[in-house]
């Protein structure tokens, strides 16, 4: 930071949002030596980023909105991506099924054919096809698909890569401020002077040299209502809603079924246990924070995926569902399924620079991080150049086929853990998960447990190191225990992080 008159520092560069965008800005710009600050009003990546279909990849149906140059960016990226996060990011493998009454088998292959040559593949296998009537893949299907094509994408767990961004950012030597809203930001003196609120009720201000607004589906709010500035640029609200099932299938394939409205709906086993299905793509009225799966949807889900298997699903067999935001910028598009997933950045030179992001997808966040320093980066010719391809985050300093042996090395040296413990310990935490359990010899050596697996010394560990402070950032965005504690463990857990935050706090005013 620099020293501006008076005595206070400014920050080079100060970000509002703390979704992957946002996280991926500061991450970037604080490796290049830029002093950078971030807040977020609620947790991080609590809203879109944590609401996604959870994949790395190109987008398969963009190609057929003639979206090349960003499919090609999202292609390069998955691999690039998958090397720097291998505990949180992996390989899957996705079925097509041929429906003989929708697009034909031609199509499709050369769809494929384009997927697998425009982004320069070498670790991801190339597409084959299948024949349903003998693959293991045809049999939760319906009799009528006996031809599909199976293809390479990407995993992720979103919310993870969130957090992770934000701990490496923070790592370099930047500012994470979780919970806390900037109410209002104002050009003075060739500075931009920041008002924060934060859920404690402490207020601070804060000047930087620029300005990001990484606001997600709250970006038009915060030109509008927090900087006061008039644009003409437009925000597209998209509600994407999810719902996760009982395992529909017992392989570890995905299915993408496409539909009769254009549509393409998702099938992925999801955590051991569940599959997610997604996702919906409807207009959305009303706040960002308001977004949740109508019963509409939820019918929608059921009745797409139910075209395709043997045995169709219902509301009985949802045991979860999610909803978020996409915050597409408005390009005009008749429908919310044609506009654009593409990000665009405007850059606002009207005294301290302004850069507002609009729209992206997760696939792009690294990219699109690189692009907003391109802009951004001419005001501080002090920092260096891009870096962040291919470095791991936190955890992830490990091979791309070194997962299983991390797993076999953790059981052997933690006996008492479960395989279900294991593998889900060195999925969130990848070479740290030894750090999480530290010394402990004993599974009663990790404190106090709140069921299914989780333990008081992880709790800690995401309490101190990852920014958790009740139960809901725990157990449905640190993890996905959410899906098998009770009611009364999500409450006992609450509870105990909400009396360990109080003490932390009262220390901290001493």
């Amino acid at each position: 930071m620099s020293e501006e008159a008076g005595g206070r520092e400014a920050f080079d560069l100060f970000i509002i949002g703390g979704g992957v965008n946002g996280c991926g800005i500061a991450r970037d710009a604080a490796g290049r030596g830029l002093s950078v600050a971030l807040a977020e009003m609620n947790d991080l990546g609590s809203a879109t980023s944590s609401a996604s279909t959870k994949l790395f990849h190109g987008g398969l149906r963009y190609l057929e909105y003639y979206e090349f140059r960003l499919v090609r960016e999202s292609l390069i990226e998955r691999e690039t991506l998958l090397r720097a996060m291998p505990h949180i990011s992996w390989p899957l493998r996705f079925v097509l099924p041929h429906h003989r009454g929708l697009r034909p088998a031609w199509l499709l292959r050369l769809g494929l054919f384009i997927y697998d040559h425009l982004g320069g593949r070498k670790i991801l296998p190339a597409t084959r096809s299948l024949d349903l009537r003998r693959d293991a893949a045809g049999t939760p299907l319906k009799n009528d698909f006996a031809r599909g094509f199976e293809y390479s994408d990407c995993w992720v767990e979103d919310s993870r890569l969130v957090v992770l961004n934000a701990r490496d950012a923070e790592a370099r030597g930047a500012r994470i401020l979780p919970r806390a809203e900037v109410v209002s930001a104002r050009r003075e003196g060739g500075l931009w002077t920041i008002d924060i609120a934060h859920a404690d009720g402490r207020r601070e201000t804060a000047r930087a040299k620029a300005l990001v607004n990484a606001g997600g589906p709250w970006v038009a709010d915060v030109i509008a209502g927090v900087l006061g500035i008039n644009s003409s640029e437009k925000v597209r609200l998209v509600r994407g809603s999810h719902i996760v099932t009982k395992r529909l299938f017992d392989h570890d394939r995905c299915y993408i079924f496409q539909g009769g409205d254009g549509r393409i709906v998702f099938a992925i086993p999801y955590e051991t246990d569940f599959t997610l299905v997604g996702t919906t793509d409807r207009d959305h009225e009303g706040g960002p924070s308001e977004a949740k799966a109508t019963e509409g949807e939820i019918d929608y889900l059921c009745g797409f995926v139910s075209e395709y298997l043997k045995t169709p699903i219902g509301r009985s067999d949802v045991v979860w569902t999610y909803s978020g935001v996409r915050p597409l910028y408005d390009d005009g598009a008749k429908s919310a399924t044609a506009a654009t997933r593409d990000y665009v950045l405007s850059l606002d030179e009207n005294g301290p620079p302004l850069l507002n992001v609009f729209g992206g997808k997760i696939t792009t966040y690294r990219r699109l991080a690189e692009s907003a320093m391109a802009k951004i980066g001419r005001f501080f010719p002090q920092s260096s150049g891009p870096w962040t391809a291919g470095v791991p985050l936190p955890g992830g300093d490990f091979p791309v086929d070194g997962f299983e042996g991390l797993v076999d090395d953790l059981a052997r040296d933690y006996p008492f853990l479960t395989p279900f413990w294991a593998r889900r310990l060195v999925r969130a935490y990848g070479s740290e998960a030894r750090a999480v359990l530290g010394d402990a010899r004993r599974a009663e050596d990790l404190g106090r447990a709140f069921g299914a697996t989780l333990t008081e010394r992880e709790v800690v560990w995401l309490m101190e190191r990852e920014y958790a402070a009740r139960a809901e950032d725990v157990i449905w965005r640190r993890t996905k225990l959410g899906l098998r504690l009770s009611r009364e463990e999500a409450q006992a857990l609450d509870a105990f992080m909400r009396a360990r935050g109080e003490i932390a706090r009262s220390l901290a005013a001493e």
